[in-house]
């Protein structure tokens, strides 16, 4: 909603002026119009004057009718006990007298009906002309109303626009300040590993490796922020094995156990991405997995199977309590988490990723127990 709400406001925008402009072209024409008529009018009635004659007076009343018949308003005339004597411009055919006398009740809602002598009354309508106009007001509220939308929509984009930078450029910085004392660690693991011989130590030491390559991976992340991403073929099964290893050895093992388990492909599997930012979408799902159990124990499953059109679909499922019905709508919200001291980030930054960068899908799929997210990737 956030890409297409601005150029569908653009659209209707656009479409709105479109139409105001012509119109207006149309009124000035239909304007241009009536002042003609008006003059031939004028003059006809200057050269019956100039003609004292019955036959040119009378030519004269009937070419005046004819013109004001021209100008297209609607006119009904009744007699003194109401019944219709003569009518125009109605855009019926034969209408009965009943049906004239309520569409000239009708137009004496809006314009008095003319009285004559003996009784008659004369009853008119607007033109299409003026019940044209009467919409215009609206169509100018309606563009105001565009036109401060739009205005807010941009202001909004502005100021996100600047958070993103601002933010960027703080992940950057960080990740920069990482580099320096991962860099020293990692030299300080191999000397140790070097000079002790105690097993346990040696363990220890593999573990803490690969802690301190992922910590140099997650600060690569950081550099990655704001930068368009870098798309690759890559191995989809060989991260979502690396992912489910890594957790798998770090997930409670004696009280309340969490089982990580991985259903690879039956065949080599290769999308189209960026396998930085793929690794980070899917350990945000994995981490809230691993959160869901934490405290109860269960199972996470990751497994990984093409799409027939192509590309491949992801799961990430747990047997937790899952998410409340009401809340499924929101969990993708920036900032919105259903956790106590949750930040709100994780699966925000991962739809982004999915969605933004890969043109893909990240929905939470249906499922009878615990919660189920299938990121799919062309």
């Amino acid at each position: 909603m956030r890409r297409v709400a601005p150029i569908v406001l653009l659209v209707a925008l656009a479409a709105l002026l479109g139409w105001y402009v012509i119109y207006a072209r149309r009124v000035v024409q239909a304007l241009r119009l009536d002042a003609a008529t008006e003059s031939v009018m004028y003059a006809r009635v200057w050269q019956a004057l100039s003609d004292t004659t019955e036959e040119s007076a009378v030519a004269a009343l009937l070419d005046l009718s004819s013109h004001i018949v021209a100008k297209g308003v609607p006119i009904i005339i009744l007699d003194a006990d109401g019944t219709p004597t003569a009518w125009d411009n109605l855009g019926v055919e034969a209408p009965t007298d009943h049906r004239l006398r309520a569409m000239a009740r009708a137009m004496d809602i809006d314009n008095p009906p003319v009285m004559l002598e003996g009784g008659s009354s004369v009853h008119y309508g607007n033109t299409l002309l003026v019940r044209g106009l009467r919409i215009v007001p609206l169509v100018q509220a309606a563009l105001i109303g565009l036109l401060g939308m739009a205005g807010v929509i941009a202001l909004r984009a502005r100021g996100r626009a600047e958070r993103e930078r601002t933010w960027a450029g703080m992940a950057r910085e960080a990740a920069h300040q990482l580099g320096t004392p991962l860099t020293s660690l990692s030299g300080w693991v191999e000397l140790l590993g070097e000079r002790d011989s105690d097993p346990l130590l040696r363990d220890a030491l593999i573990h803490i490796h690969g802690d301190l390559e992922r910590l140099d991976r997650v600060a690569h992340r950081f550099e990655r922020i704001g930068a368009p991403p870098r798309l690759e073929p890559v191995d989809i099964a060989a991260v979502c094995e690396r992912l489910a290893s890594y957790f798998r050895a770090r997930a409670p093992k004696l009280n309340r156990a969490v089982d990580v388990r991985y259903l690879p492909p039956p065949e080599p599997l290769e999308v189209h991405g960026d396998p930085v930012l793929l690794e980070w979408a899917l350990e945000s799902l994995l981490k809230n997995a691993l959160d869901a159990l934490a405290g109860r124990g269960g199972v996470v499953t990751i497994s990984l199977q093409p799409m027939p059109e192509g590309g491949a679909r992801v799961r990430v499922a747990d047997d937790g309590p899952g998410i409340p019905r009401e809340q499924r709508t929101r969990i993708f919200e920036a900032g919105f988490s259903t956790k106590e001291h949750g930040w709100g980030i994780g699966l925000s930054l991962a739809q982004r990723i999915v969605e933004e960068n890969h043109h893909g899908q990240l929905v939470l799929a249906p499922s009878d127990r615990g919660a189920t997210f299938d990121v799919i990737l062309p």
